[in-house]
């Protein structure tokens, strides 16, 4: 049973419910074109489109799951949509929705899919309480964070309280890139998902690292996206920094060399290169990967398990990838 831990879904009772109610929330939803919307929030966001199959029906998911041989996806949101600048108020209420549509359309549709929640994360004891409250009452198998709000890295933020409460409940976080409006040097030649999102999780992880949030909640499970951005590559670079480096001149607060922190951690296999798909094995080990295909987005991975059996995995090694270790991460 081959289990998709990298998908993004959206239920299409979020845009109804928007439509009725979503200015209190500080947003509001534009119809782009006939049947085509985005959302633009009061605080200056502006989002592209929904891609058509963000919103597609549970039987038409399903079948494109089945031509990939994956039998169980476990969805996150559209992480560009999640809307950090939002006041306290109105980012709660947003989350709520998310995690409640969410929940309610796993429920419905529980062989084929699981959801990991979000929250607002500028407050981190909100983000704590939405956490607990998605995972206990809407059946949330995890946590889904944007590597960076409103553009800080997840290390330079105060989010003691939030980590403590994942480490608590004993789930998984979900770590997604994300630059909803693209820079001025990653906005064209589709450079922002190329490159801008694979360096941003490599930017939000080193963040973790250094300022020493692993040390301080050494149970915290984190699943990094397209297979750890630049980390699994640049960890020599991590280490030499580390080993040579001014800590307090840097901020540095770790207290182990970065290569001891990636057995520790867990890579999806979207790299769309069956090399760096071996070089990924080789340095965090079979155990420590698992299956993503990042539907239903362009660059998604259309045939995960292929990907895997041309980088030469072999048929244990896939079914570790695929099966055992997100039975073991999500508690399936």
């Amino acid at each position: 049973m081959a289990i998709d831990v990298h998908a993004h879904y959206v239920p299409p009772s979020i845009i109804d419910k928007l439509l009725f109610d979503g200015a209190s929330m500080g947003i509001d939803v534009i119809e782009s074109e006939p049947q085509c919307h985005c959302l633009h929030f009061h605080y200056g966001l502006k989002c592209r489109p929904f891609f058509s199959r963000l919103l597609e029906s549970p039987q038409a998911r399903i079948e494109a799951m089945q031509a990939q041989g994956v039998q169980k996806q476990i969805l996150s949101g559209w992480v560009d949509v999640f809307g950090h600048g939002l006041e306290d108020s109105q980012g709660k209420r947003w989350h709520e929705l998310l995690n409640n549509s969410m929940g309610e359309f796993c429920a419905k549709n529980s062989n084929s899919f699981g959801f990991l929640a979000s929250a607002h994360m500028p407050n981190a004891a909100l983000a704590a309480k939405e956490l607990e409250r998605a995972v206990k009452e809407q059946g949330a198998l995890g946590a889904v964070v944007a590597c960076n709000v409103e553009g800080v890295n997840l290390g330079e933020l105060d989010l003691e309280e939030y980590w403590s409460c994942a480490s608590e409940l004993g789930v998984p976080i979900f770590l997604h890139p994300t630059q909803a409006q693209p820079t001025p040097r990653s906005k064209a030649f589709a450079l922002n998902q190329v490159v801008q999102y694979t360096f941003d999780t490599t930017l939000s992880v080193g963040s973790l690292i250094w300022s020493g949030v692993l040390d301080r909640h050494p149970n915290l499970k984190i699943i990094l996206s397209h297979g750890g951005g630049a980390l699994p590559y640049l960890i020599g670079r991590f280490d030499f920094m580390h080993a040579k480096g001014h800590h307090a001149q840097n901020g540095i607060q770790s207290t182990r060399n970065p290569w001891s922190y990636l057995s520790e951690m867990y890579f999806d296999t979207i790299l769309h290169d069956k090399e760096a798909l071996h070089y990924l094995k080789q340095k965090v080990g079979v155990s420590h990967i698992v299956l993503g295909t990042d539907d239903s987005f362009p660059p998604a991975d259309p045939h995960p398990l292929q990907s895997l059996k041309d980088a030469n995995f072999n048929a244990a090694e896939i079914h570790t990838i695929s099966e055992i270790n997100p039975r073991a991460l999500f508690k399936l």
